[in-house]
């Protein structure tokens, strides 16, 4: 019998250290495989990105019939392109065991908690104002504009916080990871998960000889 996956959504403010949790995350050694979800896009590919490995580059007529036909978890439109992660693959990667993550903004979660209530969200958030400014400024590839444009809209994302089952402060790189890591397997240990995946074991322990 296949283990089932767990679904996790991962949100944060620019700047808060995201993607570089996930990316730690995925190089653990693991009890199973972890997958961070592909989204779909009608944007163009930017150069060096693979189709199939950093988007599902497609057109907007495809992406306007999957949007017809409810093939999405959750979708949106940001600056003329659209945006979305397919509920089929989805589906398939949680059923062959994969605990899958979604890299997606406080609406996304909202529209995947609708059809998935059982999701698991967690958001990152950074340790002060101040600090996230630092971050940002500290790339060194952000005018002043789009810079004041990133802190208004980190507001904004922090400001739904409390629609989240979890929140990891990212003050310290370790210690965020080792949240994370343990949220995760929090996650595998819920009694809903163990009867599930553990169904004959149960029968075992409770039949009578």
């Amino acid at each position: 019998m296949t283990t089932s996956g767990n679904l996790f959504i991962l949100s944060a403010p620019s700047g808060a250290g995201k993607s570089s949790l996930i990316s730690a995350l995925l190089k653990q050694p693991n009890k199973r495989k972890l997958q961070v979800s592909v989204s779909h896009t009608t944007r163009a590919p930017r150069p060096g990105e693979v189709d199939g490995e950093h988007y599902h580059f497609v057109s907007v007529n495809k992406f306007k019939q999957n949007i017809q036909k409810k093939h999405f978890y959750e979708w949106a439109e940001v600056f003329g392109n659209y945006y979305g992660t397919s509920e089929v693959a989805i589906d398939e990667q949680l059923a062959q065991g994969i605990d899958v993550f979604l890299d997606i903004d406080w609406q996304g979660a909202q529209q995947v908690r609708m059809k998935k209530p059982d999701v698991t969200t967690v958001f990152i958030c950074p340790p002060s104002k101040a600090e996230l400014e630092k971050r940002l400024r500290g790339r060194g590839q952000d005018s002043e504009e789009i810079i004041k444009e990133r802190m208004a809209q980190a507001q904004s994302e922090c400001s739904h916080y409390q629609e989240f089952d979890y929140i990891i402060i990212n003050d310290n790189f370790d210690q965020a990871l080792c949240d994370l890591t343990t949220i995760v397997e929090n996650q595998r240990l819920k009694r809903s998960k163990q009867i599930e995946n553990n169904q004959d074991l149960f029968k075992d322990l409770l039949a009578n000889d």
